[in-house]
């Protein structure tokens, strides 16, 4: 009888590498965190974007705060956010955002939000409001607001980065030639010019892009010099990781020596710091950038 060869699936093939496993979240601060976030109703893009540091982040009694709700009005083909027309925002949220850091003792608190394009104001007074309460019962704590797309609209820009917050970061995500199979809904330019406006403004810039998507290393060198050209200060670089099967596919699993070496061209080109690593994201270790 004629055996045929085993062949490996295409899933098989892409299995994840070793330097792509991460720990499970256990021990007593995880829990402690864990219980807070349902205790006071927040939504975490930790737990959103199934993010694959939740258990050393929240091990560590810290977690990345999604405020205005967990269902964004962008359909982005790399996010695990549930996409839809949002509910009404919640105007307690700032409160009870303040509150759980407070218990959770943090020194450095990281918030992002969904996209409410629905808004006139792209949810930018709320966003005011969470930082200044959590300045007033928190003052010993910084922020970094990683805010999204507003669309041009930069009087609600301004609003959200006047509240006193130490960094804004706005990611970037991925490079010009992925934009419309990555991002449908945003444009490369405008959010660079959000990050000009935001350094004009005098704020700690920060930006953050995946790689494995299918970009070469000329498109990643070309975004570096677009973000520093703009006024970007950190940079984040992580590896793409598919979240289900609905979305893009991962194109390639880029080893470390790729990210050590963009993270060498980073420095080199003008950034005060970067942080590149397959398992980094937006917040990861954020405290290391002030």
């Amino acid at each position: 009888m004629l055996e045929l060869p085993i062949v490996e699936s295409p899933k098989e093939r892409r299995r994840k590498p070793d330097w792509l496993r991460v720990k499970l979240p256990i021990g007593e601060n995880y829990k402690k965190v864990r219980s807070l976030v349902d205790e006071y109703k927040l939504h975490t893009i930790c737990q959103s974007g199934n993010c694959p540091n939740m258990g050393e982040c929240w091990g560590a009694g810290t977690a990345t705060f999604m405020i205005l709700g967990n269902t964004c009005t962008r359909s982005c083909s790399f996010c695990a956010v549930k996409t839809g027309r949002p509910p009404e925002y919640d105007t307690d949220e700032p409160d009870r955002v303040a509150e759980a850091i407070d218990l959770m003792d943090v020194k450095h608190a990281v918030i992002t939000s969904v996209n409410r394009d629905e808004l006139k104001d792209r949810g930018a007074e709320i966003w005011y409001q969470t930082v200044v309460k959590i300045k007033e019962r928190c003052p010993h704590v910084t922020i970094e607001t990683l805010i999204p797309d507003v669309r041009a609209t930069w009087s609600a820009l301004e609003r959200m980065i006047s509240a006193g917050q130490e960094v804004v970061s706005h990611n970037m995500e991925t490079v010009e030639s992925l934009y419309r199979k990555v991002r449908p809904q945003a444009k490369y330019q405008r959010s660079l010019d959000q990050i000009k406006r935001t350094k004009e403004f005098g704020k700690r810039t920060k930006s953050g892009i995946m790689v494995g998507l299918g970009e070469k290393p000329e498109e990643v060198f070309k975004i570096m010099d677009d973000l520093v050209e703009h006024g970007c200060d950190v940079m984040t670089i992580g590896q793409y990781l598919q979240p289900t099967k609905m979305h893009i596919e991962v194109a390639e699993y880029v080893h470390p020596d790729t990210f050590q070496m963009y993270k060498e061209v980073g420095l080199e080109k003008g950034f005060d710091f970067v942080e590149s690593a397959p398992l980094v994201r937006s917040s990861y270790h954020a405290e290391r950038h002030l």
